[in-house]
């Protein structure tokens, strides 16, 4: 079966983000045009290793969660955006003559694919998106390629499926990031081309840096590090299970002694894989500032650390909202929606595709 990374709109559309600790729902309607409001979201936890490095590896763990999450949600709606992990996903800009029919164009597209992707193209989903003229040659235009393994996508079609509910676009995470992105910089009012924007979004086993500049994605990187590794040193520190070590870690109850021998240290390594980060990038591009780091994804949420982060860098720091400017639905609370809004942003990216023209 097949399912490209698929470009089409629906009429209604939920965003699901399946991540290794939870999965997260959203969905948006339009109040008017180009001001959204949050019509439905939910989240559940998923058990650990049931998702692991974007991997499905328990199936039916999944389709269960997404089912009870897709309860707790409430939409009428069945039609659903999903998203690929970045890694999963192999992406290459491409350069082809204007002026080429579509048959032309695919068969050009499939022809450069084969040079940068590593296995056979029947084995992989291959879609492309047509960007426009190319800057430097009027006369070419500018392609994104999008190549992943079937199996991988099909995994995530059957989630889907097996919780009742119908996938009909498939799109990569840190594309995803960049939609909701837009709406965290229409609040920023951040809108000078020059302005450099690091999201750092820091998940259970996994962190992601995604800069941009003007909207557009021009570095994309992850690293294994994220709140996994506080997860289990509470657990080994304090004999705790480690389902007892993330309740602790999420709603208190930890021992006294826990800030200070545990959480500092941790957040002390956090602030120095974020450092590392940053400096890949200054290394690897031609860039040599950051203007401003917006923090995503659960771990982002540990008290204090946007600040702890704004100082080591000396660059502003703040956690992640794409809901600034959005109204909220009768059935949302808009406080726990901005404390849950960090660990959003794909789910949130995904709802949007429903607005593209």
């Amino acid at each position: 079966m097949k399912l490209p990374f698929s470009k089409k709109s629906a009429s209604s559309l939920v965003g699901i983000d399946i991540s290794s600790s939870s999965i997260k729902m959203i969905e948006l309607e339009e109040v008017d045009e180009h001001t959204y409001q949050i019509a439905h979201y939910a989240i559940e936890p998923l058990p650990r290793e049931a998702v692991v490095d974007g991997n499905i590896i328990q199936l039916e763990t999944v389709i269960d969660a997404v089912r009870k999450s897709f309860r707790k949600l409430g939409s009428r709606t069945k039609l659903t955006a999903l998203a690929m992990p970045s890694a999963s996903v192999i992406t290459k800009k491409i350069k082809t003559p204007a002026g080429l029919s579509e048959e032309e164009l695919e068969i050009q597209v499939e022809t450069e694919a084969a040079q940068y992707i590593p296995f056979p193209l029947e084995e992989v989903n291959l879609d492309f998106q047509v960007i426009g003229p190319s800057k430097d040659a009027p006369d070419e235009l500018d392609i994104l390629i999008a190549a992943a393994r079937k199996e991988k996508i099909e995994d995530r079609v059957a989630v889907a499926e097996g919780a009742g509910i119908r996938p009909v676009i498939m799109d990569v995470e840190h594309h995803a990031l960049q939609a909701s992105y837009s709406e965290i910089r229409k609040a920023l009012h951040s809108k000078s081309t020059e302005d450099i924007t690091a999201v750092i979004d820091i998940g259970a086993t996994l962190t992601h840096i995604v800069v941009f500049q003007d909207n557009e994605i021009v570095y994309n990187r992850e690293q294994t590090f994220g709140g996994d590794l506080l997860t289990q040193e509470i657990a080994s520190r304090y004999d705790m299970s480690t389902e007892e070590a993330e309740h602790g870690k999420k709603y208190g109850g930890l021992p006294a002694e826990y800030s200070l021998e545990v959480l500092e240290p941790y957040q002390d390594t956090l602030v120095q894989e974020v450092m590392r980060l940053l400096q890949f990038f200054y290394s690897s591009t031609h860039y040599n500032e950051i203007n401003h780091i917006v923090l995503a994804g659960g771990t982002s949420l540990l008290p204090g650390l946007p600040a702890l982060i704004s100082q080591a860098a000396n660059i502003q720091t703040d956690l992640a909202n794409p809901f600034q400017l959005m109204q909220s639905g009768p059935k949302i609370k808009t406080s726990q929606l901005y404390t849950d809004a960090p660990m959003l942003l794909v789910a949130c990216g995904l709802a949007l595709r429903k607005f593209d023209s």
